[in-house]
């Protein structure tokens, strides 16, 4: 637990505060960083049951991670159509960003540098180590308040990046804090809805599935409403 959280940490910093390569650096991070999780998993003596990538649960975990993208996508599309709820979907940093640009973020960098080293970390190497060592309950618990905290750096400055939080938070320092606290927070929920999706399932690819959608068509929707 210790060394996987120790890789977390150092991965964190690489990959929001160490580099200026934006992008390819972020994809060469999580592959190395996910070969290192598995490294320490197997180390501890666990299988790819315990990551959630067992083959016997891969078609189901697809058919999970299908119905998820598909409802996500719907929801996505219901809330920019609406009037009342357009503005959240609205995000400055997508101002300048290209179609080539979104398309590589929504099929490489979501997929590999995010989704990938994430869903590894968080629902499959740290959620199984916990889970033999205490239980779903305990792993679900750790698992989420880590994946939380792990958006602690790339939350800084969500408050002037996105209109709809600007409007609540304001543009101050004491509304930055606050912004990174209910990003948190949000997340941290979120990764308690991903480690139910990874063991109601039995495998990985559930979390997978929404979590991709959640990021790629958040891109999507915010490159349209610009």
């Amino acid at each position: 637990m210790a060394l996987t959280v120790a890789v977390l940490v150092a991965a964190n910093l690489v990959m929001h505060r160490w580099t200026g390569l934006a992008g390819l650096s972020d994809l060469v991070t999580a592959v190395v960083v996910s070969a290192l999780l598995f490294g320490v998993l197997r180390w501890a003596g666990g299988t790819r049951a315990d990551a959630g990538l067992a083959p016997g649960t891969l078609a189901r975990g697809t058919r999970w991670a299908l119905v998820l993208i598909g409802l996500v996508a719907a929801v996505y599309l219901v809330g920019a159509l609406l009037p009342a709820t357009r503005t959240l979907f609205e995000d400055r940093r997508y101002d300048g960003m290209s179609g080539s640009e979104l398309t590589l973020r929504v099929l490489v960098l979501v997929p590999v540098g995010t989704v990938l080293v994430e869903e590894i970390a968080f629902r499959g190497v740290l959620y199984g180590l916990v889970l033999r060592a205490r239980g779903a309950l305990w792993a679900t618990i750790v698992s989420s308040l880590l994946f939380g905290l792990w958006h602690v750096l790339p939350s800084l400055h969500l408050a002037t990046a996105k209109p709809a939080l600007t409007a609540v938070f304001g543009d101050s320092a004491l509304g930055g804090v606050l912004a990174v606290v209910g990003a948190v927070l949000f997340t941290a929920a979120a990764g308690v809805l991903f480690c139910e999706l990874r063991r109601r399932s039995g495998s990985l690819l559930a979390p997978m599935g929404l979590h991709w959608a959640v990021n790629a068509f958040g891109y999507i929707a915010g490159f349209l409403l610009r």
